[in-house]
């Protein structure tokens, strides 16, 4: 858990680094944070797009007409609309025809660790410019232990973490928590354990949403 300065609400953010709607929402709610004066306690929670794709992962615009139909004049207008709202939010989206979608369950368990090291928070951030800026196999423990190396995190540690794979139970029951409370889809954001907010909403829908529940007392969880 990535704990912010002061914190006044609490955030759980469920989401998948190779989820663009995800970094485009946690940047709109960014934006609203500030614009409201609020902190807030983050934590990243476990999503996979696609559990079941194979190690090589697959061509990204094959791998979107396949899942959901899109054309490639879809795809493409998609992409202009993605990097022109990432321009916006300060985030580069590099998109490319020979850009791949992964796996990331190897992503989720080195994100639990990094957790633990109250680098969780920088190393989501790092995980999605790694992706949709610089586009790297983020499904490869190489790549993934050097992008916690860059933010701080022992990269030696990290792939071995990633070679025994000890976090991989954890990640699991995670997830099975969050489908078992009906979450299907990402970005899901939960404020304070009460209010649901899916999808990227945009900057002054959340501006509304926080000055709607700031003040409501904050839920504690006796389990």
């Amino acid at each position: 858990m990535t704990t912010l300065p002061n914190p006044s609400i609490r955030v759980d953010i469920v989401s998948d680094v190779v989820c663009p709607w995800c970094i485009i929402g946690f940047k709109q709610l960014e934006k609203a944070l500030i614009a409201t004066e609020l902190t807030a306690d983050i934590t990243w929670c476990p999503f996979e797009l696609n559990p079941q794709m194979a190690s090589q992962g697959e061509n990204l615009r094959e791998h979107t007409a396949a899942k959901y139909g899109t054309t490639i004049e879809g795809s493409a207008e998609a992409r202009t609309r993605i990097t022109s709202i990432g321009e916006e939010l300060d985030f580069e989206f590099n998109y490319a025809e020979d850009m791949r979608m992964y796996n990331t369950f190897l992503a989720h368990q080195l994100l639990h660790w990094a957790g633990t090291k109250a680098l969780q928070h920088e190393l989501k951030m790092e995980l999605f410019s790694a992706f949709f800026t610089r586009r790297l196999h983020i499904g490869e423990r190489n790549v993934l232990a050097s992008s916690a190396g860059n933010i701080g995190l022992d990269s030696k540690e990290a792939l071995g973490i990633l070679e025994d794979g000890r976090f991989a139970k954890d990640i699991r029951l995670e997830q099975k928590y969050w489908t078992d409370q009906g979450i299907t889809g990402v970005p899901a954001i939960i404020i304070n354990q009460r209010h649901l907010v899916t999808g990227a909403q945009g900057v002054e829908n959340y501006i509304s949403i926080l000055e709607e529940i700031v003040d409501e007392p904050l839920k504690i969880d006796a389990s």
